[in-house]
């Protein structure tokens, strides 16, 4: 599965910004036509957007486009983009239902069939981002084969249910890790909140790493600088790294000896252990 570390928000109405974007090498870069377009510039940036896709090098950054919500009436038009030969995916906001993400799917495989790319190719991010879409998260999650992640919108979210955010974001813990959750039972990564300050440089850390235990595979940003700590947080340390890949090399050698739990370093290694071993040696790319 692509490496999603650092999901990196561009208003599509502004090139200069698109084109520094081109070059920060964030893991993935989505070119914005919702919340970050005024509602008089959305047919300005969908031709600014046409015109990044087409002339700029995104390196392997991954390139998407977030569309307008189901219900703005804007969709239709922003998905004509979905053709685009250089565009990889779509991020959905506010999904609140299983035929939300469906709709899209079904654009989605249109787009491959157009452009003869073998079906599922294209990659579909789905914001949560209210009250209906965490009540729906089951249906949401299986909706459709081109979903590859759930990202949590804590803003919105917290707007649409009427809690008043604070810096600890206890308000909002439980549909945060319920995201998670789902994410990890469906087979799709998970995409964490953005922090919308973004000088805070400390906040943004501890923020990260918390999305990290939670299970979270990587975050939402809106600044260049916010992409080395987002990065670091969501990359196994050395440490952590070699710690995983003796529990894993430990697991084969007894279970080729026919043994299963074993000791390490004065630790009882079973497999709920072994299978943690192994994420952190995926997520640090091994």
């Amino acid at each position: 599965m692509r490496t999603r570390r650092t999901l990196l928000y561009v208003p599509g109405s502004d090139w200069r910004k698109m084109e520094k974007a081109a070059s920060l090498g964030a893991d993935c870069v989505c070119l914005d036509l919702e919340d970050g377009v005024a509602p008089s510039s959305k047919t300005e940036a969908r031709l600014l957007i046409s015109k990044a896709l087409s002339e700029l090098d995104f390196g392997r950054s991954e390139r998407l486009l977030r569309v307008n919500s189901a219900d703005s009436g804007l969709q239709a038009e922003d998905l004509r983009l979905a053709g685009h030969p250089s565009l990889q995916g779509l991020v959905l906001p506010k999904a609140g239902s299983a035929a939300d993400v469906q709709a899209v799917g079904h654009v989605l495989l249109r787009a491959e069939q157009e452009r003869n790319l073998p079906p599922n190719t294209l990659s579909l991010l789905t914001q949560i981002e209210s009250a209906m879409g965490l009540v729906n998260l089951k249906e949401i999650a299986s909706a459709d084969p081109h979903l590859v992640a759930l990202v949590f919108g804590s803003e919105d979210f917290a707007s649409d249910v009427g809690a008043i955010r604070t810096p600890q974001a206890d308000e909002i813990f439980y549909a945060r890790s319920a995201v998670a959750i789902h994410a990890a039972a469906f087979g799709l990564q998970a995409i964490d909140m953005l922090h919308v300050n973004f000088k805070d440089a400390a906040g943004l850390s501890q923020l990260a790493a918390q999305g990290a235990r939670l299970g979270y595979s990587g975050m939402q940003i809106v600044h260049p600088d916010q992409i080395a700590p987002v990065v670091a947080a969501f990359t196994p340390s050395a440490e952590e790294v070699a710690w995983a890949q003796r529990v894993v090399d430990g697991y084969e050698q007894h279970a080729a000896e026919g043994r299963g739990a074993f000791a390490l370093d004065g630790k009882m290694i079973d497999m709920p252990l072994v299978k943690a071993a192994r994420r952190v040696l995926a997520r640090a790319g091994y």
